[in-house]
């Protein structure tokens, strides 16, 4: 690997070699259908209806908006797809991405068995270095809730502000978070034994300190010697990038890696309108310039720390993504450093992902996988993503066809 590897983002060459001619034309053609507003919107709305009413467009979906932003149905289904992958260099970030289900101790203790089965998968390929975790998925969200309201009219840390939110949960509700804990313990456990990073995705404002609290613990536990459990630090919070300083500080001070992936988010909308409606000071940074600035300087601050912190870039932002590189080599930091990764979402910036790839860095797509009726709502989200992110998926389809009249086709 070359540490001085000129990446340029406009190198379509590289970011679409592993499509072939079909696969290229299919996915010009579901972008260019997402850039037509009414349509898209159309489209997102309609998609899940016809699903739930049993219509027969199943596989049409699996053909198309299913085939450019997952890698399958089951775990088994996204072997080749990895392989293929591997091929260039891009490893995979596995995520099970059905949602929903009962809010009853068996459905969790359920996905609690169906992630330890991901990350027994994983360990059994040679480019699947991550799997993804929803807390969510483990736990009863009101409850959640309560801790957080509790920990958030708490003073002191985050630990210390858990511990006494802890305090007011009734019996039942005490043995119910010792079960949320025995969960994710078991599945980091068995992360550390299979060497699996485990990210854990990041929740609405109103659920995530015990969310954070219990992340933290677990990197207290199994983050001593290498990187296994990691926090989401989503940036476009306003007070992210000073809690991502606070979690270096409790590492050093516990010994043990403190493991962030970071994003800019995913629930903007939703979260200040819950703000609005209940009367209080909006999480969200005044402005993109403010959140673009926050998470370029995280990137800043977390290459600066490698001896303690391990960082996955998570971003669809080209300037981010070369910040950090730059931040690399005026560091005379190797691009493929251990404490170092970058990822993004499949189907999605391969300008990105391969010419990253190309360059020498540790680099993942992250791949959802799981029923085509139960990845509906994930994929209807890339839909609307498409359309709602300024001059996105003009970016994909300027990229797709300058491809295109590359290759001659």
């Amino acid at each position: 690997m070359n540490n001085d590897t000129a990446i340029s983002f406009d190198n379509t060459e590289f970011a679409f070699q592993y499509k072939s001619d079909k696969e290229l034309k299919l996915a010009n053609l579901l972008f260019s259908s997402m850039g037509i507003p009414l349509l898209a919107k159309m489209g997102t709305r309609v998609t899940p209806w016809a699903i739930k009413s049993g219509l027969p467009i199943k596989d049409l979906i699996k053909r198309t908006i299913f085939k450019q932003f997952s890698g399958g149905e089951t775990l088994e289904d996204t072997a080749t797809l990895a392989q293929h992958l591997g091929k260039y260099n891009v490893g995979i970030i596995l995520d099970y991405a059905v949602e929903g289900g009962d809010e009853s101790e068996a459905e969790y203790d359920k996905a609690a068995e169906q992630f330890i089965k991901v990350i027994h998968y994983a360990a059994t390929q040679p480019n699947i270095p991550f799997m993804s975790v929803k807390v969510t998925g483990l736990s009863r969200e009101s409850l959640l809730q309560k801790l957080d309201e509790s920990m958030k009219n708490a003073d002191g840390s985050l630990i210390k502000r858990y511990e006494k939110a802890l305090t007011q949960l009734t019996h039942e509700e005490k043995q119910e978070w010792d079960r949320v804990k025995e969960r994710l313990t078991r599945i980091c456990k068995q992360a550390e034994e299979k060497n699996v990073g485990m990210m854990i995705d990041a929740e609405e404002t109103w659920i995530t300190d015990p969310v954070d609290a219990l992340v933290t613990l677990m990197m207290d536990a199994f983050n001593k010697e290498k990187p296994i459990s990691y926090n989401t630090a989503q940036m476009y919070r306003h007070d992210r990038l000073q809690f991502v300083k606070d979690c270096y500080e409790a590492a050093v001070e516990r010994g043990f890696i403190f493991a962030i992936k970071l994003v800019r988010g995913a629930y903007m909308e939703k979260e200040r309108l819950r703000a609005e409606e209940h009367n209080y000071p909006s999480p969200i940074q005044p402005s993109k310039e403010a959140t673009d600035t926050d998470f370029n300087e995280a990137v800043k601050f977390c290459i600066s720390h490698l001896d303690r912190i391990a960082v996955n870039i998570s971003s669809h932002n080209e300037k981010s993504n070369l910040i950090a590189v730059e931040q690399l080599r005026e560091n005379n930091i190797p691009l493929n450093h251990p404490h170092v990764s970058f990822s993004q979402l499949f189907g999605m910036s391969d300008n990105i992902t391969f010419n990253l790839a190309n360059a020498g860095c540790n680099i993942c797509k992250y791949l959802p996988f799981g029923p085509v009726k139960e990845v509906i709502p994930y994929l209807m989200r890339r839909a609307q993503e498409n359309t709602s992110v300024k001059g996105q998926t003009g970016r994909e389809i300027g990229l797709i066809k300058k491809e295109i009249k590359r290759r001659g086709l």
